[in-house]
């Protein structure tokens, strides 16, 4: 399926309840580009983190539920969306309800009114792909920045991928435990081990579709005259190499070889050394032929936008649904011509796009496109750019 063709939404009202700064907010909107312009602090990046929350995880501030809940609150949060889609309207809810003192609050999903089992049923309804500011330093930073932003992207498309990833994580925080208390308990070691492997090479080789379907996009899509460069990627680590040469269950026999003959290293190191927690997702500036790191910080930024909305195209065509598009500070730093450019592609996407700026100058030409929104503490509302 093509994005032009996957099935778009709107959400139509937001009600927050107890979330971050707000008390009570009833937002409704109508358009399908949505600017929120505000002072900073007053609360236009938790607009976009309650939208966030409705895909699994913990929304992209990565924050512990419990942050969530308004300072001086009961503790509770609430976060309803109602979706305007081709097949009618639906409402989606998610929120925070303590357990007592005792025991530990839990998260609540709802769908139409009826319980839902976690945030992955959302996924019928709606998709979630988001840029904020902190991932300006991506492709400088460490690989871990870069594994889990390649993780969010596989989500997006795959809404078991998450689950994979944390039991992983478990299976691999268990071997580790074991090899320093009970290092010659060999059958503990193997079931273990075995466990780790499958995970790893489910992890490893959901990461690597993406990735590959991805560039397969980015290059039959590409237009050399866009303001935001192409990219080109690829995936660096031993299990990498394995899923790219090896049928699944060959791949799990020589990561359980690996980790076998990695025990004493492993201990030594206080953690396992080969696996997907140790790859890295390469990316080059495509027309420039250069890595991503050693490109001007305007050139990243540009190089980031442009991966973004690529993934966004192939969330539409790979789930039917045209995502959500969430741009926290997105266009303050683009210069005109890309700032044009951003909004050309956005409303070509076919989802709904929110976004957030301090200038609502930077919304200008959007004037008649665009629900623009002022943003104060605890307040939402219309205004019209002078």
């Amino acid at each position: 399926m093509s994005s032009s063709s996957a099935l778009a939404s709107r959400i139509v009202r937001l009600i927050l309840q107890d979330f971050r700064t707000y008390a009570t907010l009833d937002l409704a909107v109508s358009r399908r580009l949505v600017a929120l312009v505000g002072e900073n602090g007053a609360g236009k990046t938790n607009v976009l983190e309650a939208i966030s929350m409705f895909m699994p995880g913990r929304g992209l501030r990565r924050a512990e539920l419990g942050d969530m809940a308004r300072q001086g609150g009961p503790g509770s949060f609430a976060i309803s969306l109602t979706l305007d889609t081709s097949y009618g309207e639906h409402r989606l809810g998610t929120g925070l309800e303590p357990q007592g003192e005792a025991a530990r609050a839990s998260r609540l999903c709802r769908i139409d009114g009826m319980a839902a089992s976690s945030p992955t049923a959302f996924a019928e309804f709606l998709r979630v792909v988001w840029l904020t500011p902190d991932l300006d330093a991506l492709f400088r930073g460490p690989a871990g920045d870069r594994r889990r932003f390649l993780d969010r992207l596989v989500l997006a498309v795959d809404s078991e991928h998450g689950t994979r990833v944390n039991a992983l994580e478990r299976a691999l925080r268990s071997r580790n435990r074991v090899l320093e208390e009970n290092p010659d308990d060999r059958l503990w070691l193997d079931a273990l081990e075995r466990e780790v492997a499958e995970l790893a090479i489910a992890v490893a080789a959901a990461r690597r579709e993406t990735v590959d379907r991805l560039a397969a996009l980015i290059l039959e899509t590409r237009e050399e005259e866009s303001p935001f460069p192409f990219a080109t990627m690829s995936l660096e680590g031993e299990i990498d190499a394995l899923t790219a040469t090896l049928p699944a269950v060959d791949a799990e026999d020589r990561y359980r070889a690996i980790l076998r003959d990695n025990r004493t290293r492993d201990r030594a190191a206080g953690r396992t050394l080969v696996g997907p927690q140790a790859s890295d997702l390469l990316v080059r500036h495509g027309p420039k032929d250069i890595a991503a790191n050693t490109a001007s910080t305007g050139e990243q930024k540009a190089l980031l936008i442009g991966l973004v909305l690529a993934h966004a195209r192939l969330v539409a065509s790979m789930s039917g649904i045209a995502p959500f598009v969430l741009l926290d500070e997105v266009a303050a730093h683009l210069d005109p011509r890309r700032r044009a450019g951003l909004f050309a592609e956005l409303e070509k996407l076919g989802g709904q796009v929110w976004m957030t700026g301090a200038d609502p100058g930077l919304f200008a030409e959007l004037e008649g496109r665009a629900d623009v929104l002022q943003v104060s503490p605890g307040v939402i509302e219309p205004i019209t750019i002078l």
